[in-house]
């Protein structure tokens, strides 16, 4: 007993360091058994922060703004979870009109900022959504031609980060050498902190056909392709440290399995990890560009040819799994991962997702005439604690799969990781005459973008969460 005597009698701020290092359920187990390490616990914030922020499975993001105590930052962890569950979807009205591309397809709301690329008419915009006093207000038009300064150029996507003022084209001048031009989205030239005007990808030996998708997270850039020469196709995915090289050899390719599809399908999770959708799950961890990215595990799939989709990450991403418990040399089963671990849902619409926090579209009344909003938190703590007004879900569905884009039916698949769910019934939706185009949520807001019955334009409801005041703030952008 004397070691363990030892220990409990250090300072209250070495029993909080030492416990820091440890997993989250490691903290509460420890604190459970322990008068002494509980005291600790309830006394100090960090450790609180810890438990939270890994109960809800986030991924920490470093603070770049050391200003704001710890203390604050888990009180509104702790708000914002609450407040997602209180949303009044009725609220005070504002119009603010703006314009933008008409025929704009590629759309996304991301850093408080509206961002939109029109491919056909090679333009694009942003406008700042209600930002907060801490972020930067940018607002912009790019007219035909001025994306790209060269000449005949075919774009093939387009990145905007509000966040770090970053604008990144991807474009081909000669269907064979593919650059991604780094520009500041509030100017013209060269973005300040870019290693270059340009990242340039590795291989110029082969044609890029079909579209190729361009994401960001942080300090990196990746581009997915798909390479065709005179005997084969392959998907190829690329990740640049922009900030750092212009090129770089974290590369990682594959035959391409269906000729109809476009580029694999990829997100970042968090600063150095990625999940790639091939012909299953594969995680990959990448520190040096002057490498392969690592791999770590592959969750096989049940159908190899089901549709799945990486959703946008915003700010955070949700993790459904313990990463570093399942890793694993050998491929995973689906029966060892996947049935406690995922949920799935026959959706005719589209979701859209932030952190652990799933909003979509639910069909009610006669012949499903009408639609409402239900939002899905899958945090664990939200599921434990019962939190709000949201029913826990913890039974087991059944849904049959669509493993093509002909809507062809498959095997049936029972999944059951749990959900809190929350039902907007106060606000329902023609079905018939509904003019809603797309939504998106982030931290603390709801977007829909929506054609305007009365008004010769679009328009951009937003809501926005107010932890503090239990209420919500609400917006109505009419886009011409």
């Amino acid at each position: 007993m004397e070691p363990q005597t030892e220990f409990l009698s250090l300072a209250e701020e070495l029993l909080c360091y030492i416990l820091s290092f440890l997993p989250y359920r490691d903290i509460l187990w420890c604190t459970s058994i322990c008068r002494t390490l509980r005291q600790t616990y309830l006394s100090s914030s960090e450790l609180q922060y810890i438990v939270e922020i890994s109960g809800q499975q986030l991924l920490v993001i470093p603070n770049t703004d050391d200003s704001i105590p710890i203390s604050k930052r888990l009180q509104r962890l702790r708000d914002e979870a609450h407040a997602w569950f209180k949303v009044d979807t009725h609220p005070f009205l504002k119009m603010v009109p703006v314009t933008w591309a008409p025929l704009s397809r590629e759309n996304i709301v991301a850093g408080g900022h509206f961002c939109s690329w029109d491919p056909i008419g090679d333009t694009a915009m942003i406008l700042p959504v209600h930002p907060k006093p801490s972020q930067q207000s940018i607002r912009r038009n790019w007219l035909p031609e001025t994306l790209c300064s060269v000449p005949h150029s075919r774009k093939f996507d387009v990145f905007m980060d509000p966040a770090q003022n970053l604008i990144a084209v991807a474009y081909a001048v000669d269907h064979k050498t593919v650059y991604i031009n780094l520009g500041a989205l509030n100017g013209d030239g060269v973005h300040p902190q870019a290693a270059g005007e340009r990242l340039v990808l590795s291989d110029d030996s082969r044609t890029v056909t079909g579209n190729a998708k361009l994401k960001g997270f942080g300090r990196h850039i990746a581009l997915s392709c798909r390479l065709h020469d005179e005997s084969n196709s392959v998907w190829q995915l690329q990740i640049w440290d922009w900030k750092y090289s212009t090129t770089s050899s974290s590369i990682l390719s594959g035959a391409v399995l269906d000729e109809s599809g476009g580029p694999v399908e990829f997100c970042f999770l968090g600063n150095n990890r990625l999940l790639v959708i091939a012909d299953n799950l594969n995680l990959y961890s990448f520190e040096n560009m002057s490498q392969t990215p690592e791999f770590l595990a592959c969750f096989l799939i049940p159908i190899p040819s089901m549709l799945l989709e990486c959703l946008p990450m915003i700010d955070d991403i949700g993790i459904f799994f313990d990463l570093d418990e399942m890793a694993a040399a050998m491929p995973i089963p689906w029966e060892h991962w996947g049935p406690s671990n995922t949920r799935i849902f026959q959706q005719p619409f589209r979701s859209t997702i932030n952190g652990n926090r799933v909003l979509q579209r639910l069909h009610v009344g006669t012949g499903s005439s009408q639609f409402i909003l239900q939002l899905l938190d899958f945090s664990p703590l939200a599921v434990k604690n019962g939190r709000g007004l949201g029913r826990v879900v913890k039974e087991p569905s059944t849904t049959c799969i669509i493993v093509d884009r002909f809507g062809t039916r498959g095997e049936s698949l029972t999944t059951s990781l749990p959900y809190v769910q929350v039902v907007f019934s106060d606000r329902k939706f023609d079905r018939a005459h509904s003019q809603l185009r797309e939504m998106w949520i982030d931290k603390d807001r709801i977007y829909m973008l929506s054609k305007s019955p009365r008004y010769p334009k679009d328009r951009l409801e937003v809501i926005d969460i107010k932890p503090d005041l239990q209420s919500v703030w609400y917006q109505l952008l009419m886009i011409s």
